[in-house]
């Protein structure tokens, strides 16, 4: 990986002028913005993506926030933080998420409302291809950051102690709109330990993860109800503008790999997610009593080189209720575990196969078919008026890109 790293820095993007994060193609404007709610630890975290008031001069965020989710990302595929965050700065620094930053929310009518978790060693930022694409068609989405050491990085706030010490300079924080009286603290991927067992930590962590995006949820619903929910980051966003915003008779929860557990977990504890996307899910970390408890429609959505028979059968369990006939599975062609992610956009073509960033399908074909067929999925299941059923036959594999079910030989 270093040697690759390396070769990666040494010739750069080369094709860098086609990369980038493909603008969504909704009929809405989008605005995104961070909320943080609690700056401890057991605060909420998370961006916010929406439909927003169309502005010529709206800044985009940096897709890569700070530096100190270069060194997650550097701590997380084991590599040196120094030389990797030269390298990664330079291969992804420039890149922007296309979306207004703080933008005006856009008043219409009532929107549904998408709960979305991230994967092991990902963060808030980088599935904003899906995020801004649900915005664009007229949904808000809470992009959360987890807590629970399975992000490559977050970061949360203690108390400033009360003894002046002017004389020493602050480091620099993570956010210019952070409040003076708070210490950042960042907490970053823990790694298993020799001999640990994986599935009692990975056990621990999907149910915190699954109680995040509930506890993003309640913010939301707060946030709606017209309460004066302090953010600890000070956004210039206007955040009493989504007052009675928000349809709550129509919430979803997605999210990919660990986060596509994370779905299932989520849908067990709380029924106000009515239905639940798992994007190439890694079913693991789940309890075995869990699959009978979940009553609400999921629908599958798997890369080609990813999935094993194991992992499927998990997925199958959740067919066995009687609500078998909600459930689906489709399987996108020539896709990689990390097609999902944004990363499959910003990096060029062979670096990217080598990485397994890239699969052998256009990426923005394999994440037009993601997001249609959820599109899709989420109209028929949340009962919207929209359009999206004209992409009712992805959510049956019915395309020459997709299988349906699985690629994978199941064991019987």
């Amino acid at each position: 990986l270093m040697c690759t790293l390396s070769l990666f820095a040494a010739m750069g993007n080369s094709c860098s002028n086609n990369l980038g994060i493909p603008p969504a193609k909704g009929p809405n404007a989008v605005g995104c913005s961070d909320f943080m709610m609690d700056h401890t630890v057991e605060g909420t975290f998370f961006r916010l993506y929406y439909p927003c008031v169309v502005s010529d001069n709206a800044e985009k965020p940096d897709w890569i926030p700070c530096k100190g989710y270069f060194y997650g990302l550097a701590d997380f595929m084991k590599i040196n933080r120094g030389l990797s965050e030269k390298i990664f700065n330079y291969l992804f620094g420039s890149f922007k998420i296309p979306a207004a930053l703080n933008g005006s929310y856009k008043q219409n009518g009532k929107y549904p409302v998408v709960i979305f978790s991230h994967g092991l060693g990902a963060f808030r930022t980088l599935y904003s291809a899906i995020c801004t694409e649900l915005a664009s068609q007229g949904f808000i989405v809470a992009s959360v950051e987890h807590r629970d050491e399975s992000a490559s990085a977050t970061y949360f706030y203690h108390q400033k102690p009360q003894e002046p010490e002017k004389d020493e300079a602050s480091p620099p924080k993570p956010n210019p709109e952070a409040p003076e009286n708070l210490v950042e603290e960042w907490m970053y991927y823990r790694s298993l330990k020799p001999g640990e067992s994986e599935f009692p930590l990975r056990n621990k962590q999907v149910k915190q993860r699954a109680d995040e995006c509930i506890k993003a949820l309640d913010t939301l619903i707060q946030i709606n109800a017209g309460k004066n929910m302090e953010n600890v980051l000070q956004t210039e966003f206007d955040w009493t503008t989504l007052e009675n915003s928000m349809d709550l008779c129509r919430i979803a929860v997605m999210g990919h790999s660990f986060g596509g557990a994370t779905v299932v977990e989520a849908l067990c504890k709380d029924v106000n997610f009515k239905c639940g996307i798992a994007l190439d899910a890694w079913m693991f970390p789940l309890d075995e009593e869990i699959y009978v408890r979940v009553k609400q429609p999921i629908f599958f959505i798997n890369s080609e080189k990813f999935q094993w028979a194991g992992n499927i059968s998990r997925m199958r369990k959740l067919d066995s209720s009687s609500t078998s006939m909600q459930r689906k599975m489709i399987t996108i062609k020539g896709t990689v575990h990390q097609s999902f992610p944004d990363f499959t956009f910003l990096t060029g073509n062979w670096i990217g196969k080598i990485l397994k960033l890239k699969g052998e399908i256009d990426p923005q074909v394999g994440i037009d078919l993601c997001n249609r067929a959820s599109l899709a999925f989420l109209q028929r299941h949340l009962g919207l008026d929209k359009d999206f059923n004209q992409w009712d036959h992805l959510i049956e594999g019915k395309d020459h890109n997709l299988i349906p079910g699985t690629n994978v030989t199941e064991i019987s």
